[in-house]
C-alpha cells in the first residue's frame, strides 16, 4: 500500500470518527428527534383507517399493431386504418380516460351514488406486466388495482371496469374492422385500374423493342461479345503465326505462290515433262552436231529449227498448265526451268500454298469477326436506356400486382373476422375481495426509524455546525495554529471549582478528592510528564526559567495544569516555584488548603528581600507554592505591571531552576498580558467542549508578539496510553508555603510542608 493510500486511509478514519463524536456530543438532539419521529409515526399509524386494495390481471392483445405467429403484420392490419399507430402505452392512457371510466361509473351508481369518475382515478393504476430475468421484458398483460377503505368495493368497482374494457375492445374492433373494409373496397376499383395500365405499358415496350426481357437480353449479347473478343484474340495470334511461316516459306521457295503452283503442276505434268526430255534430246544432238558442223549447216539448221518448235510446244503446253499470263512474258530460259522441281521443293511449294491458304482464311475470319463485334456493341450500346425504361415498368406492374393481391387477402380477411365477431380480452387474474394494504404497522415503524434517524443526525450535525466550541485536538491546534504539547484527561476540579470530580480513571472512597490526589492519578501524571518533556524539547536551545500557564477563559484547568508540571519538573530533580499570580479571584491556595495572609501581593507592596528556601540543596524534594496574597488594592494590574514584578521574577529565576505563574485568563483583564511580558514563555491550556473559536482567535490575536510555546488540550474524555501504572511505583515531592521576609522579621523562612 503507498504513502498516498495510507494518508487516505487515515483521514478516512479520522472523518468517521469525527461523525461519530458530533452524534456522541449531541445525542440528546440526535435521539429527542428520533425518537419524536418514531412516535410521530406510531400515532399516524393508529388514527389511519384501513385501506384494502384489490387487482385483476387482463391479457390485452393491441387492436392497432396486432401480428402474426411469424410476427408479420397482417393484411387487414396494415390496409384497414393505415393513419393509426398504436402501443402499449398508448392503450393504457386509453384506458385510463375519462371516456372509459365513465361507463364503470355509469353501472355503480346504483349502488355507489355519490362515486364519480375522479374517485376512481385517483385510486386506480394500470401497469403493464414486466417479466423479470436477464432482461426485462414487457408482457401483453396489464394489471389494474383499486384502493379503498371498502373492501367490497374494490371489488365490484374492477368488475365494472373489466366489463368496460371488454366492451371498449369488442366496439374498437368492430368499427376497425367495418372501416378497414370500406376502405379496402373503395381502393379494389383504382388498383385494378393502376395493374391493367401498368401491365398494358409493359406490353407495349416489349413489342416495340421485340423483347421479352431486357436483362436476360443483354446478358446474353454481353456474353456473346465476350466470346467474339476472346475468338478474335486467338484468330489474331494465329493469323500473325501464319504470316511468319509464310515469309519463311516464301523465303525458300523463291517465287511467287503463283509461280510455284505453275511449276509444281509443269513438274507433275507428264506430257510436259516428256516434251522436256525431247528437247533436251534435241539440245545435246544440236550441240554434238556443232561440234562437228558450222551454225549454217543444214542438219544443224534442222536441229536448231526442231528445237525452236519443241520450245513453241513447250510453251503452249505451261500456257495450258499454268495459264497464259503465267507464260506470256517467260523467257526460254525461265520455261524450261519451270517444270523441273524436285521432291524438295514439290514440297516446299505445297506448304507455302497451304501457308498462303491459311492466312487468307485467317484474315478473312478476323474481319467477320470484327464485323460481328461491331454490330453486337452497337445493339448493346442501346440496352441502357431499354434497361431502365423496363426497370421502371416491371417493378411498377409487380407491386401493383401485390397491391391487389394484399387488398383481396386483407378483404377476405376482414369479412371473416366481422363473421367471427372479433376476439374479447382474455381476464387472466379476476378481482377478488380487497385485502389490507395499509395501515402497515412494521413497514410504518421502520419507515419512521429511518427518517428519524435521518432527521436526527440532521438536527445534530445543525447544532453543531451552530455551536462554535472546540470539542478535540485536532481542531485545536488547527485553530491556534501552534504546537500541541499534549492532552489531558478531564480535570476533576473540587467544590471550590467549576467542573466535577467524576474521573473515569479514579477509583477512591473519597467523594471529593482534593487537587493533590489528582495530580498522582496516573493517566494525568503521565500525560503532564510528556507535556513537560516537550516544552523541554521545544526551548532546548534558550531554556525557559519561568513559564506562565494561562488559558482563553476562565474554569479551563489551568491551575490543575500548572500544579501537575511543577510536580513533573519537581520529579526530574528540578527546584520548582509555583506562583498564583491571579489577584483578583486567586484559587491556588484554596485548592492546597494553604493560608494567604501574605504572598505575591505583600512582595508587591514591601520590600521584602527574596529568601533561600529551605533545604535548597536537595533538588526535587520541595515545591515551593507562593499564594496570591490578600487584595491590597482595587487594581491588580498597578502591582503587576511595576518594576517590583519584573525584579522578584529574575531574582526568582536565579534562585529555582523552574518558576511558574498560575496567571489569570487572558479575556476579560490585562493582567494575564502584563504578566506574559515579564516570563520567559507562555503555555495555553484549553478546555475542549468549553473554549469557543471566537475565544481562541481573540486570544491568540494578543498574545501574538509574545513567546507561545504551545498548547495544552485539556478535558479529553479518555486520552491513550500504553500502559497504566500505580501511584505507589513513584515517589511524589512535597510542596511548602513560601513565605516571604519583611523588613521588622527576622531573617528566616517560615514553610508549610506537605507531603504528597
Amino acid at each position: 500500500m503507498t504513502e498516498a493510500n495510507l494518508n487516505e486511509a487515515a483521514e478516512t478514519e479520522q472523518g468517521y470518527g469525527q461523525l461519530f463524536g458530533v452524534l456522541l456530543r449531541r445525542r440528546f438532539w440526535f435521539l429527542g428527534v428520533f425518537f419524536s419521529v418514531l412516535s410521530m409515526a406510531g400515532f399516524v399509524t393508529l388514527i389511519t383507517k384501513p385501506t384494502y386494495e384489490s387487482s385483476m390481471q387482463l391479457l390485452v392483445e393491441s387492436n392497432y399493431q396486432e401480428k402474426t405467429k411469424e410476427g408479420a403484420a397482417r393484411p387487414e392490419s396494415e390496409f384497414a386504418d393505415a393513419n393509426v399507430e398504436m402501443d402499449y402505452a398508448t392503450q393504457l392512457n386509453l384506458m385510463r380516460s375519462s371516456q372509459l371510466i365513465q361507463r364503470a361509473v355509469d353501472w355503480l351508481s346504483l349502488k355507489y351514488p355519490a362515486i364519480d369518475v375522479e374517485e376512481i382515478k385517483k385510486s386506480l393504476v394500470l401497469t403493464q406486466v414486466v417479466e423479470e430475468g436477464e432482461e426485462k421484458v414487457d408482457t401483453k398483460i396489464f394489471q389494474v388495482d383499486y384502493t379503498d377503505n371498502d373492501p367490497l368495493k374494490t371489488q365490484e368497482v374492477l368488475e365494472a371496469i373489466q366489463k368496460v374494457y371488454q366492451d371498449y375492445n369488442r366496439e374498437q374492433q368492430q368499427q376497425r374492422l367495418t372501416n378497414g373494409l370500406a376502405f379496402i373496397d373503395q381502393q379494389l376499383p383504382k388498383v385494378r385500374q393502376s395493374v391493367v395500365q401498368a401491365e398494358t405499358a409493359l406490353e407495349r415496350f416489349r413489342k416495340n423493342h421485340n423483347l421479352i426481357d431486357p436483362e436476360q437480353r443483354a446478358t446474353d449479347i454481353a456474353d456473346s461479345l465476350q466470346v467474339i473478343e476472346q475468338e478474335r484474340q486467338a484468330t489474331r495470334a494465329q493469323y500473325q503465326q501464319s504470316q511468319r511461316r509464310y515469309a519463311a516459306l516464301q523465303q525458300q521457295v523463291k517465287r511467287s505462290p503463283e509461280d510455284a503452283l505453275v511449276s509444281s503442276r509443269l513438274s507433275q505434268s507428264s506430257r510436259y515433262q516428256d516434251l522436256l526430255n525431247e528437247i533436251q534430246k534435241t539440245e545435246l544432238d544440236l550441240a554434238q552436231q556443232r561440234l562437228r558442223f558450222a551454225d549454217t549447216h543444214p542438219y544443224v539448221q534442222k536441229l536448231i529449227a526442231q528445237r525452236q518448235s519443241q520450245l513453241a510446244l513447250l510453251k503452249k503446253m505451261g500456257s495450258l498448265v499454268g495459264g497464259d499470263s503465267a507464260q506470256q512474258n517467260a523467257s526460254e530460259k525461265s520455261v524450261l526451268e519451270e517444270g523441273q522441281l524436285g521432291e524438295t521443293d514439290q514440297t516446299l511449294t505445297r506448304e507455302l500454298l497451304a501457308a498462303q491458304t491459311d492466312t487468307l482464311s485467317l484474315r478473312t475470319r478476323d474481319q467477320s469477326l470484327a464485323q460481328s463485334e461491331q454490330q453486337l456493341r452497337a445493339e448493346l450500346n442501346q440496352f441502357p436506356s431499354l434497361l431502365a425504361e423496363y426497370n421502371r415498368l416491371q417493378p411498377e406492374v409487380q407491386l401493383k400486382r401485390n397491391t391487389l393481391q394484399q387488398l383481396l387477402k386483407a378483404r377476405q380477411d376482414l369479412s371473416l373476422a366481422i363473421a367471427r365477431g372479433g376476439f374479447g380480452w382474455q381476464v387472466v387474474e379476476a378481482p377478488q375481495r380487497g385485502s389490507q394494504i395499509s395501515p402497515n404497522i412494521k413497514v410504518n415503524l421502520l419507515l419512521g426509524a429511518v427518517v428519524g434517524l435521518f432527521l436526527g443526525g440532521v438536527a445534530a450535525f445543525i447544532r453543531e455546525a451552530i455551536d462554535d466550541a472546540v470539542y478535540t485536538p485536532d481542531e485545536l491546534k488547527q485553530h491556534l495554529e501552534l504546537p500541541l504539547l499534549g492532552v489531558t484527561p478531564a480535570l476533576p476540579p473540587n467544590k471550590v471549582g467549576k467542573q466535577s470530580f467524576k474521573l473515569p480513571f479514579y477509583n477512591s472512597k473519597t467523594k471529593n478528592p482534593s487537587i493533590i490526589q489528582v495530580v498522582q492519578q496516573p493517566p494525568f501524571r503521565e500525560s503532564l510528564d510528556l507535556i513537560y518533556k516537550n516544552i523541554e524539547f521545544l526551548n532546548s536551545g534558550v531554556p525557559s526559567a519561568s513559564l506562565m500557564i494561562t488559558s482563553a477563559l476562565a474554569g479551563e484547568g489551568k491551575s490543575m495544569v500548572a500544579l501537575g508540571l511543577a510536580f513533573s519538573a519537581a520529579r526530574l530533580h528540578q527546584r520548582v516555584l509555583l506562583i498564583d499570580v491571579d489577584l483578583r479571584s486567586p484559587s491556588l491556595h484554596k485548592q492546597l488548603n494553604l493560608p494567604n495572609e501574605q504572598g505575591l501581593s505583600t512582595l508587591l507592596t514591601n520590600k521584602a528581600s527574596v529568601s533561600e528556601p529551605s533545604n535548597s540543596s536537595i533538588s526535587g524534594t520541595y515545591i515551593d507554592i507562593l499564594t496570591s496574597g490578600p487584595a491590597l488594592i482595587d487594581d491588580p494590574a498597578t502591582l503587576l505591571s511595576s518594576q517590583r514584578m519584573g525584579e522578584l521574577l529574575d531574582a526568582f529565576e536565579e534562585t529555582y531552576d523552574l518558576v511558574l505563574l498560575d496567571a489569570p485568563p487572558i479575556l476579560g483583564s490585562v493582567d494575564a498580558l502584563i504578566t506574559a511580558s515579564f516570563s520567559s514563555g507562555i503555555v495555553m491550556v484549553e478546555s475542549l467542549g468549553h473554549v469557543s473559536r471566537a475565544d481562541l482567535a481573540q486570544a491568540t490575536a494578543m498574545l501574538s508578539n509574545l513567546n507561545v510555546i504551545g498548547v495544552v488540550a485539556n478535558g479529553v474524555s479518555s486520552p491513550r496510553s500504553n500502559y497504566s501504572s500505580n501511584a505507589e511505583q513513584y515517589s511524589s515531592p512535597s510542596f511548602r508555603l513560601y513565605q516571604p521576609l519583611m523588613s521588622n522579621q527576622v531573617t528566616t523562612t517560615t514553610t508549610t510542608t506537605k507531603r504528597i
